[in-house]
């Protein structure tokens, strides 16, 4: 359906043409949630030959990077969230071997690939745990977190988990309880094991000689627990964090002992030290800090010691204003240190950007401001399978309902589901050309207008201005790699510059649906002409429609 793309990793090559080991730096990655992407075998499921299939779509994207979410052997609990095998290929998705053809079609078109490294838990039908609870005197009694009930019975900790209840399942094997940070059915590790450890990077090395370019690690920061389990001590109304749902409890504690603890340093910093071997490749970790994002990004990605890059929740909220983006963005900047961000806007676990922050507005003005401003800021941007089309936040019926974390706490939130759908491909196609079957999650009618296939034949479309963006972004390094600077400007507007080597470029966003006039009178700017975006410079002047954008070298 797509002619190959002639990508090459631009930021992969130095000027004398040899690898560059940094070439994650500032470089776009695209992350494909397998089981809604493209389904090969017909069986309602997305698959790995599916990705193999869209191939050439993805480099066609000028994105540097591919993330793929778990495709590992699984129950399925928490749809592939819960490892079970960290060296298999869940059946679902294919085998090693259609891995090993995803990875050689995806290097030959100049694509990175990283993959989810799901090392915090595992499922509870995971070898290791069903040895584990067997009981308390086996070779693996200590591979999870066990601990004896209070004299009444109780749990060991009021410790919660993020999926409701408490964050541990009795067990009538050993008589203790095992903690679990998400479902009872994902008991966590127990990293102060050094034998977990050597078990979990034993799992990384067998990817990293597949030839894996990196690992996106689910939930970094919650890898080790406070040995003395210690209570969390409440936070106030006011303190609640905005990255947690306000039906959840999990926002009424200070998770002060349950995740986060220093022996983390000491672990990823083992952990680099097995990516080092292979160079070239790099690790950018998902933090769940509720307000220690910019603290634990810094110390996480400190430069050359721990992991390459981090993201946080921060962008991935309601909240949207550009003073509230300007304030995240800007406080990162400032306490990251020689340390390296991650920015998202949209993932398989938030309600799509296009209804949390674009909801009411027109997707096509929309959608390639949000993407252009992602790939602005000074980071690694992670666009999620769909965004580029424009796609909302689906309204899944509870009786379609998949995860069981919306079936918890429905009606209120309705869960992942709702970014989950399937790829829209052709809208004249059974499912949207997702697949010959049901799909495992219905495609929403109104997605079937933003179809691959329709934005095709559309210049102006959402998918053909973000291509276009992408490409142009590829020639001027400063967006990819420069310092960031904040300008004052009204209300509704970002106004930045990235520096890099003498080169200066000026970034002006008005996220407001009202034009507007924004005054520069100490720059002399020359118009980059991005393409996609009619923002006009006037001398020292620059007009922007709602929505608008314009991106101008810095001469003075």
């Amino acid at each position: 359906m797509f002619e190959e793309a002639e990508t090459g990793l631009e930021a992969d090559v130095n000027a004398n043409g040899t690898r560059d080991p940094d070439w994650w730096k500032g470089a776009v990655i695209y992350q494909i949630y397998p089981r809604s992407f493209n389904d090969a075998n017909g069986d309602g499921i997305g698959d790995l030959n599916g990705v193999t299939e869209r191939m050439d779509y993805i480099a066609s994207l000028g994105v540097d990077a591919i993330w793929l979410s778990p495709f590992f052997t699984s129950p399925m609990d928490d749809f592939g969230y819960d490892v079970s095998d960290y060296k298999g290929v869940d059946p679902m998705f294919g085998d090693l071997a259609d891995f090993d053809r995803m990875l050689s079609a995806a290097h030959r078109r100049g694509l990175k690939v990283i993959i989810d490294l799901v090392i915090s838990h595992t499922s509870d039908r995971h070898p290791w745990f069903k040895e584990s609870r067997a009981s308390k005197d086996n070779a693996r009694a200590d591979w999870y977190v066990w601990a004896d009930a209070r004299p009444d019975g109780t749990a060991p900790t009021n410790w919660l988990s993020i999926f409701g209840g408490p964050a541990w399942e009795w067990d009538s094997r050993r008589c203790q309880y095992y903690m679990h940070n998400f479902l009872a059915s994902q008991p966590d590790l127990n990293f102060h094991n050094p034998h977990v450890q050597d078990a979990v990077l034993d799992a990384a090395r067998f990817w990293l000689d597949r030839g894996v370019d990196g690992f996106r690690l689910d939930t970094v920061n919650f890898y080790f627990h406070d040995p003395k389990l210690r209570d969390n001590p409440p936070l106030s109304a006011a303190e609640k964090p905005s990255t947690v749902e306000a039906t959840n409890p999990y926002g009424y504690q200070d998770h002060l002992y349950d995740k986060t603890q220093p022996e983390n340093l000491v672990f990823l910093e083992r952990l680099r030290a097995l990516l080092d071997e292979y160079p070239g490749t790099t690790s950018v970790g998902e933090i769940g800090a509720d307000g220690q994002a910019v603290e634990l990004t810094a110390s996480y990605t400190e430069a050359g010691k721990r992991i390459h890059m981090a993201y946080s929740f921060d962008l991935l909220t309601p909240q949207h204003s550009a003073s509230y983006i300007r304030q995240i963005v800007e406080h990162m900047n400032k306490g990251i240190g020689d340390g390296w961000a991650s920015w998202a806007l949209s993932n398989h676990d938030v309600a799509r950007v296009g209804s949390r922050w674009g909801a009411g507005l027109d997707v096509r003005k929309f959608a390639p401001l949000e993407t252009a401003l992602c790939a602005s800021l000074r980071g690694s941007p992670c666009l999620y399978q769909g965004e580029e089309l424009g796609l909302s936040q689906a309204d899944v019926p509870f009786e379609q309902l998949q995860d069981p974390y919306g079936i918890r706490f429905w009606p209120d939130y309705k869960g992942r589901d709702g970014c989950r759908t399937p790829m829209p491909w052709d809208r004249h196609a059974a499912h949207a050309g997702f697949s010959d079957a049901a799909p495992w999650l219905p495609v929403p009618a109104d997605h079937l207008d933003l179809a691959v296939c329709e934005q095709e034949r559309d210049a102006a479309s959402v998918l053909n201005r973000n291509r276009a963006f992408y490409r142009w972004r590829k020639r001027h390094a400063p967006l990819a790699r420069g310092d960031m600077a904040f300008l004052d400007s009204p209300d509704e507007t970002l106004v930045f510059t990235r520096s890099l080597q003498g080169e200066k470029i000026l970034c002006a966003f008005n996220l407001g649906a009202e034009p507007v006039t924004i005054s520069l009178p100490h720059l002399i700017l020359d118009d980059l002409n991005a393409p996609g975006f009619t923002g006009t410079l006037e001398g020292t002047e620059i007009a922007l429609d709602g929505l608008e954008a314009l991106f101008a070298r810095v001469i003075s």
